[in-house]
Order: C-alpha cells, then sequence, then structure tokens
C-alpha cells in the first residue's frame, strides 16, 4: 500500500479558505480512487502555522498514476483548486509516495 503525501506551506492567515478547499477536495478524491486518510490543518498549540497536511491511500503505483489523471480531469476538483489559487491560501505544495510500515509485514 502506497501513500500519497502532502505537505502544504499556507498563508496563516488564509487557513478558513485552505480548509474548505480541503473539506471539498474528499468527493473528487474518492471519486478518483484515492482514499483519503486525513487532512490536518495547523494549530496555533504547536508548530509552524504555516504548514497543512494531508495523507491519501493510493493503492499501488499503477493506482495512483491512474488516481492522479482521474483527479486532475475531475471537474470539481478543477473548481476546488482555481478557487483556492485565486484566494492564494496554498503557496507550494510538496509531494511524495511513501510507505506504511506495520508489524508483521
Amino acid at each position: 500500500m502506497y501513500t500519497l503525501y502532502l505537505r502544504y506551506t499556507i498563508d496563516p492567515n488564509k487557513i478558513a479558505a485552505w480548509r474548505t478547499y480541503a473539506e471539498a477536495e474528499l468527493e473528487p478524491i474518492a471519486e478518483s480512487g484515492g482514499r483519503v486518510v486525513g487532512y490536518y490543518a495547523p494549530t496555533d498549540f504547536a508548530g509552524a502555522t504555516s504548514e497543512a497536511f494531508a495523507l491519501i491511500d493510493v493503492g499501488t503505483m499503477a493506482e495512483y498514476e491512474k488516481y492522479r489523471a482521474r483527479l486532475a480531469a475531475h471537474p470539481k476538483h478543477q473548481e476546488n483548486a482555481a478557487r483556492v489559487a485565486q484566494e492564494g491560501a496554498i503557496l507550494s505544495v510538496y509531494r511524495a509516495i511513501i510507505q506504511r510500515i506495520e508489524a508483521g509485514k
């Protein structure tokens, strides 16, 4: 099982816009073949208030490639991406494919 790890650098003054984007992406991601493990927003308690994260299970690398193509073509994703870009909430995105370590596997 592979997981897409996304680290967003966000404008800390636009966390609400990023949250709206994250919530809106749940449906297009699921419809495109990804399984959202979670979107994580920063807090004022500890850590940078300009970093947010997402974990999306994508299965195999072949499934990831299909997921990515389907998501890029998804009309709601395109709307969400355009809206959050216009709002300037996301400054950059780091992407990595990671593997979960589980006992006995």
